[in-house]
């Protein structure tokens, strides 16, 4: 057959969805495969390896659709039905990318208040089938990588970080990188053995660790006997609010915030919340009551809306959608916005009064 005349497989759905009305080809191909739709991102949940007594690394497969070709350090969205309901959340790829591979792995810690980080941990059996979203994320590996490097982890902000160690390690190219690493205890610890023998491995790896319920916190101001050239590295810092929040403040002090990289595992949503009220999601027809402390991106998924997601922080806007009418305000600072047909970003924001949204 000639070129010009290849029967893709895009023209094939295009032409089976005609003899399929009213499904789709995937309606019968999900029977065969439940991978196999490209009306959203799947995966297949192939192993569930524990890491701590309250963490573990989950080795997916995804189905059609994905690519292979994040960024080391980016963040995946995964959603999982709990309880009757999908519940979505953003994790950092802790596997490196590679052309071919069958699966990406996430390294997930079960938090207190998490209903799905638990899940994931003590609740998912191999086989399950997940919703991806597709990688996002700065908080990357440059390529080629500078000469010196300097990584602050703590908790499971090791996962962003340990993608670009492997990264590194596979392509047998490691610079001089120096990784602190704060943990609890030694035992809470991910990944410690691997970075260990990664250490031992790659004579530019130095890496210290610090075992705060032991030790205490690490002090900024002292940071100088661990990397004494700390203020001439590029520096990538991930980990809770409080450190991340020292951290940025230390840099600025000495003017160096355009060496400093942060990946946020959590929004503090601090500014006042909305009035509450009812949401209509026009184009779907649903609508929903809430009050002033639920995100419109919650208030959506709530109501059973397709609504667009990323990182669920504020930062990537894919959860922009076009406010037709009404008021909301953003949950990190109290502005308000209230223009028609304005773009808003739904993870941030709560409703100011009844509101309708153009999705």
């Amino acid at each position: 057959m000639a070129s010009g005349t290849t029967l893709t497989w895009d023209r094939f759905r295009s032409a089976g969805s005609k003899l399929t009305t009213p499904l789709h080809p995937d309606d019968y191909l999900r029977l065969l495969n439940p991978l196999w739709s490209a009306r959203e991102l799947r995966g297949r949940v192939e192993k569930v390896i524990p890491e701590t007594d309250d963490a573990a690394t989950l080795v997916i497969r995804p189905g059609w659709g994905w690519h292979y070709d994040h960024r080391p350090g980016q963040y995946v969205g995964i959603g999982v039905q709990v309880e009757g309901k999908f519940q979505w959340r953003s994790y950092s790829v802790s596997s490196p990318p590679v052309r071919g591979r069958r699966t990406i792995s996430i390294t997930v810690r079960a938090m207190p208040e998490g209903l799905l980080s638990a899940h994931l941990v003590k609740g998912l059996e191999p086989g399950t089938i997940v919703r991806l979203a597709l990688p996002e994320g700065d908080f990357v590996l440059p390529d080629p990588p500078p000469a010196q490097m300097l990584f602050l982890a703590a908790g499971s902000g090791i996962t962003p970080v340990m993608a670009m160690l492997r990264t590194l390690d596979r392509r047998g190219t490691m610079p001089d990188v120096v990784l602190h690493y704060s943990s609890p205890t030694p035992e809470r610890m991910l990944f410690r053995d691997e970075l260990t023998a990664l250490a031992d491995k790659h004579d530019g790896l130095t890496l210290h660790e610090l075992h705060t319920d032991l030790d205490g916190m690490l002090d900024l101001a002292d940071l100088g006997g661990l990397c004494d050239d700390w203020q001439e590295r590029e520096t990538w810092a991930c980990g809770p609010g409080g450190m991340l929040d020292a951290v940025e403040e230390h840099w600025e002090q000495h003017g160096l915030t355009e060496q400093l990289h942060l990946e946020r595992f959590s929004l503090n949503l601090g500014g006042d919340g909305g009035e509450g009220g009812t949401i209509t999601f026009r184009n779907s027809g649903k609508k929903i009551d809430v009050d002033g402390a639920t995100t419109v991106l919650e208030a959506g998924e709530e109501a059973g809306v397709g609504m667009p997601f990323g990182c669920r922080m504020g930062i990537c806007h894919t959860c922009t959608v076009t406010l037709v009418s009404g008021t909301i305000r953003d949950l990190r600072n109290g502005d308000e916005f209230g223009q028609p047909n304005e773009p808003v970003q739904t993870c941030i924001t709560a409703a100011v009064g009844d509101c309708t949204l153009d999705i």
